[in-house]
């Protein structure tokens, strides 16, 4: 793997992850340093991060993680509504099943990886991954599947701000069983509203979990009046 894709793998990694929160920034000597290469292959997955939304130039302080709102994560849920849900119609018309059957297995016995002791619940995570890559190896359409390829990568950030919550991730599972039970059964509309009704409560989840964070941050003194 060349320089420059190691670490944009790593640092699109730790900004998913959170390990870089919104905010952080970007210098290239201290990355290059941390990463233990040289400053042109981090500067060159700098301007990929950029490029992807998920680093942005800061005036002053040169490039930082890119912040999440509430109006950014409803301006997302906006595309990822009319992509998500067309996929799992396309799905539905155009899967292989043998594929689907095995996500239900893995679906229906979930539990076992939200109470796993691992807090970055990558197993979780894993799973849903492959859930999206069989709807995209099914839906026969490259140019949906790139379009949902960008969105994703701002997904991958966001879903982690209230689906680290067990009970919501128990949730979402069952949501996404529901989709791929319809799927199963080649029932394009039905997928599609599953779809749309996991899509709402997850976004539902995010919106609160980012008003919360809202209430508890303190007072800046120059806000304090």
């Amino acid at each position: 793997m060349r320089a420059s894709e190691h670490a944009y793998e790593v640092l699109r990694s730790d900004i998913v992850d959170w390990a870089l929160a919104p905010g952080t920034v970007l210098a290239e000597v201290e990355q290059s340093s941390r990463l233990g290469i040289s400053r042109t292959p981090v500067r060159e997955a700098l301007a990929r991060l950029v490029a992807d939304g998920l680093v942005e130039p800061q005036g002053g302080r040169g490039l930082v993680v890119s912040a999440v709102s509430g109006s950014i994560v409803v301006e997302l849920f906006e595309l990822r509504e009319a992509l998500e849900r067309q996929a799992a119609a396309l799905a539905a018309a155009r899967r292989e099943v043998s594929q689907f059957l095995q996500l239900q297995d893995e679906f229906r016995e979930v539990s076992r990886l939200v109470v796993d002791e691992d807090p970055t619940r990558h197993a979780y995570y894993d799973l849903v991954a492959r859930f999206d890559a069989a709807i995209d190896a099914s839906v026969g359409n490259p140019y949906l599947v790139s379009a949902l390829a960008g969105v994703r990568t701002h997904l991958a950030r966001i879903r982690r701000l209230s689906h680290d919550k067990p009970q919501r991730l128990l949730d979402a599972a069952r949501e996404h069983l529901l989709i791929v039970d319809a799927i199963v059964e080649g029932d394009a509309q039905l997928a599609s509203d599953a779809t749309h009704v996991h899509l709402h409560r997850s976004l539902q989840s995010i919106l609160g979990f980012l008003e919360a964070a809202d209430n508890k941050r303190p007072i800046s003194a120059e806000n304090r009046g």
